[in-house]
């Protein structure tokens, strides 16, 4: 059984290893997976999967948003897979090929997930990069996208989940970034499609990224106890 835990996956936003640390060791009993990004990967390498893996029974989501030519997501994606993450990512972009390759670099050793159109991006900026489709369309057509090359799901924010669910089924994964806590309120944020915690969940997000509402905590244990709490009442 899912646990309400189980749905946090806290991102390791950190630039090295040592400073990612105190948070693994900290929160591995209270968040479902550890999200590794570009920042950290680049420093640290698999000896960051390393070390997660040996401190914690916690999931690993390695987020390096792979995008190049088919043949090389497929290498790279083998490589990823070789690792033993449980997550990782490649962006939709233009090419169903490009998706394809990554399904198949996994091999079925790690979920693949489809970057649609990033949280930080807004109507005005798809407008100046000369996207004709508004934010929920392309996220739509290029989760359908994901779908059909065998994608196991896709990134989007909580407020297009009911939408993709409807369109490629409940099986298909939704990790949802840009979650916001009901009771707090992140100054200067470059988050614009957010939702709660208690929201996406209900709306059938299956996995929560969350990050600055837990690091920038004055105990970051109890705000990741508190949004539990939220996805539970949702849950329930």
């Amino acid at each position: 059984m899912k646990l309400a835990k189980d749905y946090i996956i806290f991102p390791l936003d950190v630039p090295t290893l040592e400073e990612a640390k105190p948070f693994v060791r900290l929160l591995s009993s209270h968040v479902g997976m550890f999200k590794v990004g570009l920042e950290l990967f680049i420093r640290s390498g698999p000896e960051v999967i390393r070390y997660i893996k040996s401190q914690t029974s916690a999931g690993i989501f390695l987020d390096l948003k792979l995008h190049d030519i088919p043949v090389t997501v497929e290498r790279a994606m083998r490589s990823v897979a070789e690792l033993g993450v449980d997550l990782a990512t490649v962006h939709c972009g233009e090419s169903s090929g490009m998706l394809e390759a990554a399904v198949a670099g996994a091999g079925g050793r790690v979920r693949v997930l489809g970057v649609t159109v990033l949280t930080s991006v807004s109507e005005n900026d798809l407008r100046a990069a000369g996207f004709s489709w508004d934010v929920p369309e392309l996220v739509i057509r290029r989760a359908c996208m994901a779908s059909a090359a065998g994608l196991d799901g896709i990134v989007c924010s909580g407020l297009e989940v009911k939408n993709i669910k409807a369109q490629c089924g409940e099986g298909f994964l939704c990790v949802t970034p840009g979650i916001r806590p009901s009771w707090e309120a992140v100054g200067g944020d470059d988050q614009q499609r957010v939702s709660t915690p208690g929201g996406a969940v209900g709306d059938g997000a299956d996995y929560l990224v969350i990050g600055r509402p837990i690091r920038d905590a004055e105990k970051p244990e109890n705000a990741a106890l508190r949004i539990a709490e939220e996805i539970e009442v949702a849950k329930s």
